[in-house]
């Protein structure tokens, strides 16, 4: 079995938003959009790498650039904004070869760093990035506090 990695197709949309879906659920319909737009788009980044199997998508990878990145002394910085693989096919090369175009993208286009991101609670996520040669860099908990009601603009 052959691993393709290329660049997203509008073809390819529905199987991105699948693989959208379930790594961020719940949230179908700014996900159709937010594809619909990028291929309504001809600027990139963002970019987005498409993994297939045996002509089947089973992943995919989301590169955009940052202003800033913690931990990175460049501005900007091409950052992995999603990065998912079916579970059926994880750890099996498809999460490392998808870095690896983004990083090939990155290296052709002048840049010599990379970044990402995952959850504190995402043990996988940690040890996905960890295995590639990522360096944690910094950990994050967010907080919110309501300041009682404001009307919505």
């Amino acid at each position: 079995m052959a691993i393709q990695i290329k660049d997203a197709l509008a073809g390819d949309r529905a199987e991105w938003l699948r693989m959208r879906n379930a790594l961020w659920p719940g949230s179908l319909a700014d996900h159709d959009l937010e594809t619909q737009r990028y291929f309504a788009c001809d600027t990139r980044p963002p970019l987005t790498f498409i993994a297939e199997l045996d002509g089947r998508a089973v992943g995919f990878l989301e590169l955009e650039l940052r202003s800033c990145a913690p931990g990175c002394v460049s501005s900007p910085v091409p950052f992995i904004e999603g990065w998912y693989v079916d579970p059926a096919h994880q750890r099996g090369g498809i999460g490392r070869a998808l870095v690896a175009a983004a990083e090939a993208w990155a290296l052709a286009h002048g840049f010599d760093e990379i970044a990402s991101d995952t959850e504190l609670e995402n043990v996988t996520g940690l040890a996905a990035h960890l295995a590639l040669g990522f360096e944690e860099t910094d950990r994050v908990i967010s907080f919110r506090r309501s300041l009682g009601p404001v009307s919505r603009r």
